[in-house]
């Protein structure tokens, strides 16, 4: 029998198998819900991080002045990626994708189409694995291999965003002195949390979002690209300039 030419992706545990042609297969349990108060806190944290931090060092939102919006998706390529670009093609949206260098690596050139229709590519690990529980070294190891299989980045310093957004203030100084700039969020989009596209899109309604803001959403999601189109054309109806992480925060 022939080796199978597709490539093997690392996926998130809420992820369906490969072989899962539809949402209705995805059966594995949701994270839970954070209760409103669990919200509040880790804006508040992150935000009281962000201000106490250099932004070369760690961004978790850009400048609130303005009505310019980031969109960011985590955890790619996969198999859905196709769609995804097309989908951003469609709407005219440039984004930031963070992604986990391995994908990247049997990807058959599937980071190169997400830099030639001009968005924005950094990395997210090299294996999803949380930075507080990689050694040193290992870290280290992480961010040059995903670099190695990036596309060099158009920005002056290269970002990356922690698998799971899992930090520690070593792992943040450490990724800071391998040159790097870690960029978390301002706006959690809770894609991972559901599967209807009515919530994501109520989550990132105008009313919640806010000049500046760096919103997360993911890629392998079926729900998440559904929403798209409609979250997209509500902020562009409100007023607000939808751009990259790097335009937002002017590099």
């Amino acid at each position: 029998m022939a080796a199978s030419t597709q490539p093997e992706f690392l996926t998130r545990a809420d992820a369906p198998p490969a072989s899962a042609p539809a949402p209705s297969l995805y059966v594995a349990p949701l994270p839970a819900e954070p209760s409103p108060f669990a919200r509040y806190k880790s804006r508040f944290l992150r935000s009281a991080i962000a201000h106490a931090i250099p932004a070369t060092v760690l961004v978790t939102r850009g400048k609130r002045a303005g009505k310019r919006v980031a969109i960011t998706f985590d955890d790619g390529p996969d198999r859905m990626t196709p769609e995804y670009l097309d989908v951003c093609d469609r709407l005219g949206l440039r984004a930031t994708f963070f992604l986990i260098g391995a994908n990247v690596a049997s990807s058959n050139g599937a980071m190169l189409e997400y830099v030639r229709r001009g968005h924005e590519v950094a990395g997210h690990g090299y294996t999803h694995t949380p930075f507080p529980k990689l050694a040193p070294a290992v870290l280290v190891d992480e961010l040059t291999h995903t670099s190695d299989v990036l596309a060099a980045s158009a920005s002056s310093r290269p970002f990356v965003r922690p698998p799971t957004g899992r930090v520690t203030p070593a792992s943040v100084l450490r990724v800071a002195a391998a040159g790097y700039t870690t960029v978390l969020w301002s706006l959690d989009s809770d894609d991972c949390r559901t599967r209807d596209p009515r919530v994501v899109e109520d989550r990132v309604a105008p009313s919640h979002v806010r000049g500046g803001e760096i919103v997360l959403m993911h890629e392998l999601q079926p729900w998440t690209l559904e929403a798209l189109p409609r979250i997209v054309g509500r902020l562009r109806d409100a007023g607000f300039e939808l751009c990259t992480v790097g335009e937002l925060l002017g590099y």
